[in-house]
């Protein structure tokens, strides 16, 4: 790791990373396969704030607020693939096997345990997929260039892409363009240290 720790994929420890070793890792994963119409990919760490700010604004449209806890715990939803390096397009994950779904498993729990999130409920993750998936149709559409009906036809994600980029209202710049990975480490180690003080 960048830090000088050492993680070991078949063994994983909660004390193997340190945050920005795991912002750097989740910025330099890429969603889509790495494809994108704009010239960049579009990073893990990007995503897990984009599904962070919907799971947010689908509370706050119920009168609710997402906690600080259950907000890192959106936020970290993908971090395994931050370790590993790797995002499996949806396709693929069938024909992974069993050891790479106990390897994923693995890397999870050790998450999990360093940043002490709750386990789902059946409900919580639920409105959880909900948001990820819609992150999912908006980035097909916004990002990799597939059009609508191909979200829906082909990606089988039924719920209607967003028009307007969740992120943009926070950091500005071009709406749904990719970050550079600097930059995507940046605001994501810069937005988990904030939920991190905020949940103890």
């Amino acid at each position: 790791m960048p830090s000088g720790r050492r993680l070991d994929l078949l063994d994983p420890t909660p004390f193997d990373w340190d945050d920005g070793d795991l912002a750097l890792g989740l910025a330099r994963t890429y969603r889509w396969g790495g494809h994108s119409a704009w010239p960049l990919p579009l990073s893990v760490a990007q995503h897990s704030l984009t599904v962070m700010h919907v799971r947010a604004a689908a509370c706050e449209a119920m009168g609710l607020e997402l906690s600080p806890i259950s907000a890192l715990r959106e936020l970290l939803h993908d971090a395994e693939e931050g370790l590993l390096g790797f995002d499996c397009v949806s396709p693929l994950k069938p024909f992974m096997g069993d050891a790479f779904k106990t390897l994923t498993v693995k890397l999870e729990a050790a998450v999990f345990l360093r940043y002490a999130l709750p386990r789902w409920t059946a409900k919580e993750h639920a409105a959880h997929k909900l948001a990820d998936r819609l992150a999912a149709a908006s980035e097909a559409v916004h990002v990799a260039g597939w059009s609508a009906q191909e979200v829906q036809q082909t990606l089988k994600i039924t719920v209607p892409p967003l028009s307007d980029d969740p992120l943009h209202a926070i950091y500005g710049g071009t709406p749904w363009e990719p970050w550079p990975p600097a930059l995507a480490a940046e605001r994501f180690l810069a937005e988990l240290e904030r939920l991190k003080r905020l949940s103890t």
